[in-house]
This record gives C-alpha cells, sequence and structure tokens, in this order.
C-alpha cells in the first residue's frame, strides 16, 4: 500500500509556531489584534508545514463561501471569455472560484441559474453581456450583491462596468488624423445599436476636433465581412477622394481591406483601416493586419471582480456606472501617408 501522509491540521501549525490554535485562526485569517512578527511566524509555520486552511471552516468562521456565479450571455465567448479571465485574475486575490452559467440568451434559464445560484449560498453574481444596451435587472430582490459587466443594468442603482466606446472611436480618428489622412468615411453596424450610436457619435466629435467632416453619412450595415466588402465598393463609387475608413468592427474591416482591393485600392497606400474589437484572429488575419480599438475586455471583468469583491465585504455594491477605457492597437493598415 502506497505511504500517505497525514493532513497537516490547524493545531500543527500551532504547535510549530508556539501559539494557541486561536491565535494561528487569526494570523491566516487577517483577524484580531496581532503583532506582526507573530502573524509572520504564524505564516511561515503553515507554509513549512504545507497547512492548506478547510474552506468549509473558513465559511463558518467568515459566514462566506468564498464561491460567485458568473452569468454570461455569450455562448460563443468572443465577449465573456476575457471578461471571464480578468473576473478570475479579481476572484483569485480573495481565493474565490467562479461558478459559470451559460444563458445563451435565454430569459427562462438565466432565472434558473439565479436560483440555482442562491441555492448554492454564493457570495454574489457576475452579469456579463455581449451588447451594450441597457438590460433588465435580475429578478427579485436577491439576498447577494450583483455587478454587471458590459451591458450595464438598465436600474442606475445597480453596479455596472462599462466601456466607454464613444472615446475609443475618438482615439481611432485622432490616430488617422496623425497619419495624414483626412478624407475619413465610417462604416460600421446596425443603425439603433447602442455600440454603433456610441461609436458614430466619437467619430464625428474627433473629426469637428481636428477641423474635419465625415466623409459623407455613416455607413449602416451588419457586423460582417460581406457587409464590409459590399461598403467598400460602394463607397469607392460614390466617393473616390476616401483616404481613411474607420470601421465599426475587426470584421467589417477584414471585409472592407478585401473590398478595397479588389477596387485596386491599396491599404494603407491609398487608403488606411481602423477596427474595433481587437480581436486578434480578425485583426491580424486581416492583409495587411488591422489596426484596432480593444475594448479592455478583461479589464472590465477584472474591474467586476474587485467591485464584487468589495460589496462582498461591505455588503453592498456601488451603485452606478464604472467606466473603462479603450485602447488603439497599432498594426499596419494604419500606416502613414508615405511610409
Amino acid at each position: 500500500m502506497a505511504d500517505r501522509r497525514a493532513r497537516v491540521g490547524i493545531v500543527d501549525v500551532a504547535r510549530r509556531a508556539g501559539v494557541s490554535v486561536g491565535t494561528v485562526s487569526k494570523a491566516l485569517n487577517g483577524r484580531g489584534q496581532l503583532r506582526d512578527e507573530t502573524r509572520a511566524r504564524v505564516r511561515a509555520a503553515a507554509y513549512e508545514l504545507g497547512f492548506i486552511p478547510s474552506a468549509v471552516a473558513a465559511s463558518l468562521l467568515t459566514g462566506r463561501t468564498y464561491t460567485v456565479g458568473l452569468i454570461m450571455t455569450d455562448h460563443h465567448g468572443r465577449f465573456s471569455l476575457p471578461m471571464l479571465h480578468g473576473a478570475e485574475d479579481a476572484l483569485g486575490w480573495d481565493e474565490t472560484l467562479a461558478f459559470v452559467c451559460d444563458t445563451r440568451d435565454d430569459p427562462i434559464r438565466e432565472q434558473h441559474y439565479v436560483r440555482s445560484l442562491v441555492r448554492r449560498r454564493v457570495d454574489g453574481i457576475i452579469v456579463a453581456g455581449r451588447r451594450t444596451e441597457p438590460r433588465p435587472p435580475l429578478a427579485g430582490v436577491l439576498p447577494v450583491p450583483v455587478v454587471y459587466a458590459f451591458a450595464r443594468s438598465a436600474d442606475p442603482a445597480d453596479c455596472s462596468v462599462v466601456v466607454d466606446e464613444g472615446a475609443g472611436a475618438v482615439l481611432a480618428v485622432e490616430h488617422l488624423v496623425r497619419t495624414g489622412r483626412r478624407a475619413i468615411a465610417h462604416v460600421t453596424g446596425p443603425h439603433g445599436h447602442a455600440s454603433v450610436q456610441a461609436r458614430v457619435d466619437g467619430t464625428v466629435r474627433a473629426l469637428h476636433a481636428a477641423g474635419l467632416d465625415l466623409l459623407g453619412e455613416p455607413w449602416y450595415g451588419g457586423w460582417s465581412e460581406v457587409w464590409g466588402r459590399f461598403a467598400a465598393a460602394a463607397l469607392i463609387r460614390t466617393h473616390p477622394e476616401v483616404d481613411a475608413i474607420f470601421c465599426g468592427s475587426d470584421a467589417i474591416g477584414r471585409g472592407v481591406a478585401d473590398g478595397l482591393r479588389a477596387c485596386g485600392r491599396r491599404v494603407p497606400d491609398d487608403v488606411a483601416l481602423v477596427g474595433v474589437d481587437n480581436w486578434q484572429p480578425t485583426a491580424e488575419g486581416c492583409q495587411p493586419p488591422l489596426t484596432s480599438v480593444d475594448l479592455n475586455l478583461q479589464q472590465v471583468g477584472r474591474t467586476a471582480g474587485t467591485l464584487l469583491l468589495e460589496a462582498i465585504q461591505r455588503g453592498g455594491a456601488e451603485p452606478g456606472p464604472h467606466v473603462v477605457p479603450c485602447r488603439l492597437v497599432v498594426r499596419a493598415s494604419s500606416a502613414p501617408v508615405g511610409s
């Protein structure tokens, strides 16, 4: 029979450190009034013995389960996975685990998951959306704090983490202007979509600040490469003077690049391109690689996780929107004129 080492307990740590069991508990849980040297001695003893605190004991002591629910609505993972990674970064510091639930945009499934998470006595819930339109808050009065990520709650009293997409559009246009472009068009997604409107507003605002006007009207369509190819051909016919296009997504940008190439226009020599999302397979698969506005989704998740932990400790989430900035990732598609 294989030799099995006995499980190290809190009594062993107390014996090694020369203190009481109660002192060990206080030192390892950050509670009580102890001298720094005592805490250090206890933690050193725990480390030397390989002591792993019991989650059950910690739960009885603190009233927490050290688990949270993460409700996703994006079954493709394009938006939710980066947010999940960011949330796990924040929760890991607290040794808190997440139960991940994919609602597939089904309200009934969402209600089922919420009830299941509450029955499992999670300490809190993060709701990660894939669209920026305000969404209905979770139904009912919940006994735990909730933080909404990317898609804000329609209730302004709820805690939501959102992206400043308008400022992201400003970054894109300012970059194009700095590279010497002056005839700038905008090809984007469906009219009325909250993200689309935020990006259009930011585009126009940045152009006016530079003393320029948008070339024609915004081109509204789908989020696909097919739409990008069609829009590029139509844009060249109506505005042959175009020297830059800010695209509402990387998929659109990749389609626009193909469409421009089919029309005999070179990217970036004749027309510079910038997209949105910084989705690596699409942006780097574009020819040439696509400059893109990164929505900082991992930071959105990290911020949501941090806010949830603070809410758990404080007893309630800080209300209102918490804004995460975008960043611009520059690639070959927007090289300066004459470079």
